[in-house]
């Protein structure tokens, strides 16, 4: 992602801080979207939740922090290319719609199939260099979405910015449950301030009879929150219509039909608002 030809000026971390500091003092809220396992539909939150907070009046970002396995593009059904702006030479991020914007490594990449063979080291200045060089600008919201587990993109991303608070997805099952105390231990150790827990794939909603069923148990999100006195921020229903809209491309919120996964993003949107809200005061 260097430009060819450029010269580089070796700097200091403490000045890389300031760098990145200074590049998103104009950003609002940030909130650090993670999981403690695959496969819970972390990345579905966060798209969901970006698009339904600008579809109520927001500026949002997205940052795609998981570098091996990027979902962002692909749940926007956006497949541009960064450019450069050429006045200051700064990257711009990828526009997706009124108010929104996202920057994710595919964003990058000629061949969208190319595999990201990486090390930590390497990981760690792409993410700083999204962090710094990107023209995020004035947003009420970033959203980060981040890969599984607790690994460099996470602890690059909570030394970078501090001020992020964490949203914390899981499925009910005892499975899913245990790798996030993992994860919530792992914000506790780093001191990383916890937005709330989202409970998705909560229930499954019939799309013949309008019933839930409890298809992978339900409330096991909602008895964590309680049980570590961290806020519930709601739960997000299995819902035929998610995975339709996914794979046009389409955001679930943005379809113009009423679904129950719809309605709970909303919902989630509010939640999120509110909490953010009240740690301002």
């Amino acid at each position: 992602m260097e430009q060819q030809g450029q010269t580089t000026i070796p700097m200091t971390e403490a000045m890389q801080k300031k760098v990145m500091a200074a590049n998103l003092s104009e950003v609002r809220h940030k909130l650090f979207v993670m999981s403690g396992k695959g496969g819970v539909g972390k990345s579905s939150v966060t798209v969901n939740l970006a698009v339904a907070l600008a579809a109520q009046g927001f500026n949002v970002g997205i940052l795609d922090v998981d570098l091996h396995g990027p979902s962002v593009p692909h749940l926007l059904g956006n497949h541009g290319f960064v450019m450069v702006d050429n006045e200051d030479g700064r990257l711009m991020p990828v526009p997706c719609g009124e108010r929104l914007t996202m920057i994710s490594i595919e964003a990058f990449l000629e061949d969208k199939d190319t595999a990201i063979i990486w090390r930590g080291p390497k990981k760690v200045g792409a993410i700083q260099q999204f962090i710094a060089d990107v023209k995020w600008g004035a947003l009420d919201y970033l959203l980060i979405d981040s890969p599984p587990g607790t690994g460099d993109e996470h602890m690059t991303i909570l030394d970078a910015i501090p001020d992020a608070r964490c949203i914390v997805v899981t499925t009910p099952q005892e499975i899913s449950l245990a790798d996030v105390r993992k994860a919530l231990d792992f914000l506790k150790v780093v001191n990383a301030p916890v937005l709330g827990i989202v409970e998705n794939m909560s229930g499954l909603s019939c799309p013949h009879c309008g019933k839930e069923i409890d298809l992978f148990k339900k409330g096991g999100g909602e008895a964590l929150a309680k049980q570590d006195d961290l806020p519930f921020l709601g739960a997000i229903p299995l819902d035929p219509a998610t995975v339709v809209a996914a794979d046009r491309g389409r955001p679930i919120v943005s379809m113009p039909e009423d679904t129950p996964a719809k309605t709970a993003f909303l919902k989630l949107a509010e939640a999120v608002r509110a909490a953010t809200d009240r740690s301002e005061a």
